[in-house]
């Protein structure tokens, strides 16, 4: 019933900014690019399976052929010709990038160029305020509904639960594309999601930091950087291998890649004197090794921190 999973609710145009723009003074290295969006509509990242489906709910679970449908498409009408691919995504779109980064590799010739930009798509296998796994339950009845884990790496399913296959620390691992991630160690979908879920504050301690991270007490942004340490001791197994790039800034923040403020601007965000789009390009066209960590909150003046008290 909502934009999230039908056409019917979808708004008929759609704003390319960001990565997406036409726009040099916006998009440096992709301006130039055929560019294709695809809609969220699944609530799977393309990867839920019809076998799951119970007849009669009036719920499909087609995300894994609708993506193959789309490939098929796009191929037809001229993508088998690319010399240079990016498959990117962000959020719920950036873990469906890890999960079909090499099946896309694998569509164009050995020769082009192909790799796969995952932004804010790196969810935390971490327990909640309360102790209580939030997110690897949630994992874990998505991937019951729609029949995930056939979408799934077997190297990995065969060592674990396929709901702990979906996280995307354990997709990296088996992902032999290059890969670049962006994301914000302070992600707010996380923390509203993973960290602080709603019913896990019943006094209210995290009401306005939830908010703002500028109201969090010392106390509260202990747990938040703790919550930062995971992340950085999760992404660190990777630092070792040259085609992962990243660019992980502080900011409260979810995506940064869409929009032309957080993705390349004289405002958007930068470590080392380097926006998004730039540290992207330098990784994409192989201009250097991009590994960028940020300093903790509040270090880096460049963050655009949403405010949800204003929304």
């Amino acid at each position: 019933m909502t934009a999230l999973g039908s056409s019917k609710y979808m708004n008929t145009t759609v704003l390319f900014s960001g990565i997406l723009s036409s726009a040099p003074s916006e998009n440096p290295d992709f301006f130039n690019w055929n560019k294709v969006k695809i809609r969220y509509c699944d609530g799977a990242s393309f990867a839920g399976h019809p076998e799951s489906e119970q007849k009669g709910s009036g719920l499909f679970f087609r995300g894994q052929i609708i993506w193959e449908a789309i490939m098929d498409e796009l191929l037809s009408i001229g993508m088998s010709k690319a010399k240079q691919a990016l498959l990117s995504g962000c959020s719920a779109g950036g873990l469906a990038t890890l999960i079909h980064c090499d099946s896309f590799r694998q569509l164009l010739s050995k020769e082009a160029t192909v790799k796969c930009l995952a932004d804010a798509g790196f969810f935390l296998d971490e327990k909640d305020i309360l102790g209580n796994s939030t997110m690897k339950s949630f994992y874990h009845e998505v991937v019951q509904l729609q029949g995930v884990a056939k979408s799934l790496h077997i190297d990995c399913l065969a060592k674990m639960e396929p709901s702990k296959c979906l996280f995307s620390s354990e997709i990296l691992k088996n992902i032999k594309t290059p890969v670049f991630l962006v994301h914000p160690a302070y992600d707010f979908w996380q923390i509203h999601n993973i960290l602080v879920p709603e019913g896990s504050d019943p006094h209210g301690r995290w009401k306005s930091c939830r908010l703002n991270i500028n109201n969090c007490d010392a106390n509260l942004i202990d747990i938040l950087d703790s919550f930062r340490n995971s992340l950085l001791k999760t992404v660190n197994e990777f630092q070792q291998r040259k085609e992962i790039g990243m660019f992980i800034d502080s900011c409260f923040i979810h995506c940064q890649t869409l929009m032309g403020e957080t993705w390349h601007s004289p405002n958007s965000p930068k470590i080392n004197d380097k926006t998004i789009a730039e540290s992207v390009g330098d990784w994409f066209f192989d201009r250097q090794v991009v590994k960028l960590i940020d300093c903790p909150y509040p270090c880096n003046p460049t963050c655009h921190n949403m405010d949800f008290t204003k929304v």
